[in-house]
């Protein structure tokens, strides 16, 4: 993967209301606009862009961690020793994420690390059990990466610097004082204004130091955004660093110089197409300043400068030539079961295509999403679902269209089309679609769907292949973009416990400003087909 600058706007946290913040509200508080569900250009436009550059990004891009965007792959066999990780939270602190315990946060974390590789092993502590320990203490002595989180209490400090000697990588976030960070042995500076790298000490012009700087600086950003996704993604860019290659992130080095001869040789006249269109162009510029793990970045340049010129550049140089040679599979990780019954009856293909149907026919789209757990894609303003059955015999089809807010601060809405097609077991799909010049496919689950169709969840694995991405994410939907009640609570619980994702992961849609959406479906397709849905009534307010 070409070396994009890693320069991104800081994200602001609001931690004034950690008493006890329900599910109603967001999860973090940002700078940007929350990232698009599901409906993003895959990230790579701005990796081939950065490819146009010099010849020294050429040569440290082979050398720079892959994106987060890459969830859970399938996990390869591993015959190397276990990467040991061993974390430290202050005992009873709170974490951005809906103010989740960090106790919590990073044993979820440890679940999701073994998603990538089985091998990798992280034991959680508070720090009031550091003390005298000589249990931790052994596992200090054969640790690999050290993480210190929210750990104030001096004592507990004293001791994990006098303990931690050994531990080649040593990271502190919330950095507590005196508390020295390490990356592959060498040590680094801690910064009095909270982000978690300073400067390296002593940095000098060598190589190493070059990827000891982008790791710090790669790490640091994708600290700030705090999500689950990129907490584990912290981890998984040092272990690929200084520990051994992670299988996710080798699609996304530099393959040098064959990369551009593709490009030149096959797609000339897509590449100049583009550099002469203005906002092809700018796309690129945008792109370029984005950090690569940035796909809130990357995918706002995407959607505030789209245009059928860029669209044909990805085509030509992603899809039909593979010019950066990459590759990625649907994730197999977490496995998700589909839901069995609705309203009492085993579920049919037919009921499940209905459901996914939803309120289309009485409301002019099916769902809105109320909330999602992936970073990039589930967060998004003003998401509605359409899905319907075609015209044809056995087809059926999936249009999201949503709002983004682009760079230049106009409102803008955008719509994708997907096939859809029916999975082995009920409840189950299989989606593809073009976006942007890539393809992208994906697989779908039913999760759950209320028998009043008053909210749904549905979970998705997918992979971009010519873009060398994987991911997966979910998305709790609703008629009118509205949290289920209070008394759902368990049930939504339940639900979301089937995809191994936690409430404090999910982010919530601003659903506040929907008004003219451009919806609407193809002349003669067709809605239900099983499921009596005449007399549901929705007091959603239209295009609220």
């Amino acid at each position: 993967m070409i070396l994009i600058s890693l320069e991104t706007t800081p994200q602001l946290l609001n931690l004034k209301a950690c008493h006890r913040l329900n599910h109603r509200f967001p999860a973090t508080t940002r700078c940007l606009p929350p990232p698009l569900h599901r409906h993003r250009m895959n990230t790579a436009p701005a990796n081939i862009s950065a490819s146009l550059r010099a010849k020294t990004i050429l040569r440290r891009a082979t050398k720079i961690p892959a994106l987060p965007e890459t969830e859970g792959a399938v996990t390869e066999q591993q015959s190397d020793p276990p990467v040991r990780i061993v974390a430290f939270v202050g005992a009873g602190s709170l974490s951005p994420l809906k103010c989740a315990s960090w106790e919590e946060v990073m044993l979820h974390t440890a679940k999701r690390l073994k998603w990538v590789d089985e091998g990798y092993e992280m034991l959680v502590f508070t720090d009031e059990r550091c003390r005298s320990n000589q249990i931790l203490q052994r596992e200090l002595s054969r640790a690999d990466i050290l993480l210190v989180v929210a750990v104030t209490n001096q004592e507990s400090v004293d001791w994990i610097q006098s303990q931690s000697k050994s531990v080649p990588n040593a990271i502190c976030f919330d950095p507590s004082p005196n508390l020295a960070n390490k990356l592959g042995g060498s040590y680094v500076q801690n910064v009095k204004n909270g982000s978690f790298f300073g400067k390296i000490m002593g940095i000098s012009n060598s190589n190493e130091d070059d990827v000891s700087g982008e790791v710090v600086q790669t790490v640091s950003e994708a600290w700030k955004r705090h999500n689950s996704d990129d907490i584990r993604f912290c981890l998984l860019v040092i272990i690929n660093a200084y520990i051994r290659p992670v299988p996710i992130l080798k699609n996304l080095r530099s393959k040098g110089f064959s990369t551009l001869n593709c490009m030149v040789s096959n797609c000339g006249p897509q590449i100049l197409n583009c550099l002469l269109d203005p906002n092809c162009r700018k796309a690129l510029q945008c792109l370029n300043k984005c950090s690569p793990v940035d796909q809130v970045c990357n995918y706002r340049c995407i959607a505030s400068y789209e245009s059928p010129n860029l669209e044909a550049f990805s085509l030509c140089v992603l899809q039909k030539n593979n010019c950066l040679g990459l590759d990625a599979k649907i994730p197999e990780k977490p496995y998700v079961p589909p839901l069995v019954k609705f309203r009492g009856v085993d579920l049919s293909h037919e009921t499940a295509e209905d459901l996914f149907v939803g309120w289309l026919g009485s409301l002019d789209w099916s769902w809105r999403v109320v909330a999602g757990q992936n970073p990039a894609y589930d967060q998004f303003p003003c998401q509605y679902q359409l899905f319907y059955r075609g015209k044809a015999k056995g087809s059926f089809w999936y249009e999201p269209v949503f709002q983004v807010r682009t760079l230049e601060g106009k409102l803008v809405w955008r719509r994708r089309k997907y096939r859809v097609k029916r999975g082995q077991t009920p409840g189950t799909f299989k989606f593809s679609v073009l976006d942007n010049g890539v393809i992208s496919n994906e697989f779908w689950t039913i999760v759950y769907v209320s028998d009043d169709f008053s909210w749904g969840l549905f979970h998705y694995h997918g992979a971009a292949s010519a873009a060398g991405q994987s991911y997966t994410g979910a998305v709790l939907v609703s008629p009118d973009g509205a949290y289920p009640s209070e008394k759902e609570e368990e049930i939504l619980a339940s639900a979301l416990a089937k995809c191994e994702i936690k409430e404090w992961e999910l982010f919530t849609v601003d659903n506040s400003s929907c008004r003219d959406a451009p919806l609407g479906i193809p002349e003669g397709s067709r809605l239900h087909s099983t499921v009596a849905f005449r007399d549901l009534k929705c007091s959603c307010v239209e295009n609220s």
